[in-house]
């Protein structure tokens, strides 16, 4: 199945694909009339299309067939996590997460931050590549970066889990979550939480959990989340 990405498709008329994935159907993909390819508009909805006219740079397609809430889970995954000092492990974990399966990611700025800043355009073309690799329809939500305080005073989100290395009372990931619940899962920068950030998570009634003893990269431990929420509503 070959999957393209046109978030304003209507699907009652006949539609023109963009430039760019015209290109890639007719020159790349050496696609012709009569030949059927599949669109997703990210919101869910995964249309079976006929090529009724292969242009190079204007591709028309007519649809044939529409699949509303295409492979929907029955839970939301939220991960919000501190962009790392090399942003591409960032982008490694955006690719990976949209992958295995996730539904909104947030930069946050921590006071351990290394890096406060990101290129959210490359970062979605980077999600809307992984989501199309991996044949779905559902495009993950990319926030805005925004500080620690501002994230924790305004979401409000009901399962809220705060991943950090302090060696405490945590608990893990599969006796504080049940499945098909939604969660927001907080991940931190490579320092870690500050102290101050772990209280006020706790104020706004953040629950506390482990990924385990071994130390784990920024970007891994949101992977290892993200499969742990994935695994439990097997």
């Amino acid at each position: 199945m070959q999957l393209f990405y046109c978030p304003d498709i209507n699907p009652s008329q006949t539609y023109t694909l963009n430039k760019e994935e015209s290109m890639h159907c007719v020159r790349v993909l050496r696609l012709k009339e009569n030949d059927i390819i599949h669109i997703t508009d990210g919101l869910g909805n995964l249309h079976k299309a006929e090529i009724i006219e292969a242009l190079p740079r204007a591709c028309s397609v007519r649809i044939v067939e529409t699949k509303t809430n295409f492979e929907q889970r029955d839970y939301y995954l939220h991960i919000a996590i501190a962009p790392t000092k090399n942003i591409a492990r960032v982008e490694w974990f955006l690719e990976k997460a949209t992958e295995m399966g996730i539904d909104e990611i947030t930069p946050i700025i921590c006071d351990n931050s290394e890096r406060k800043t990101i290129n959210k355009d490359r970062l979605e073309k980077i999600l809307i590549s992984a989501m199309k690799q991996s044949l779905k329809a559902f495009l993950p939500k990319l926030n805005n970066i925004t500080t620690f305080n501002q994230f924790i005073s305004g979401i409000s989100e009901k399962n809220k889990l705060i991943c950090y290395c302090q060696q405490d009372d945590r608990k893990f990931i599969k006796q504080a979550y049940k499945p098909k619940e939604s969660v927001l899962i907080l991940i931190g920068p490579e320092g870690d939480f500050s102290e101050k950030e772990v209280e006020m998570a706790l104020k706004n009634n953040y629950h506390k959990i482990t990924l385990g003893k071994q130390r784990l990269r920024t970007e891994t431990a949101a992977l290892y989340a993200v499969q742990s929420i994935h695994l439990l509503n097997q």
